[in-house]
């Protein structure tokens, strides 16, 4: 995402959209080249953040910027945990691999042994 401010260059102009959006009270705009269903989505997890992030008090209000920095927070950390899964499943996929590729391996020398290839 780009911010509106200062120039773009000619192939960012073709592939990117001027997206406009309010967001805790405040007009936002920028130019980006996510589609309009992934900027849906964006939006709606964020106002999700905002919302899971603001404490529910009694009384008086939570200045916008603890809300946003909370709300950035919560997102850096399912962005962690979503790195350390991945890098598990990467992790557990490759010993997979691994043992499928010896077991082929393996395989591959018993004919060879017994003349089947």
């Amino acid at each position: 995402m780009h911010s509106e401010t200062g120039k773009r260059n000619r192939e960012t102009a073709e592939s990117e959209r001027l997206v406009k959006f309010t967001l805790l009270g405040q007009n936002y705009s920028f130019y980006t080249g996510a589609s309009e269903e992934e900027m849906r989505k964006i939006l709606h997890l964020v106002n999700t953040l905002i919302e899971e992030s603001t404490p529910k008090t009694a009384g008086g209000s939570i200045p916008v910027s603890k809300t946003a920095i909370m709300a950035c927070l919560n997102i850096a950390s399912r962005y962690i945990r979503l790195q350390q899964d991945f890098a598990e499943y990467r992790s557990e996929n490759d010993a997979r691999v691994a043992r499928l590729i010896e077991q082929i391996d393996a395989g591959l020398l018993v004919e060879k042994k017994d003349g089947n290839v």
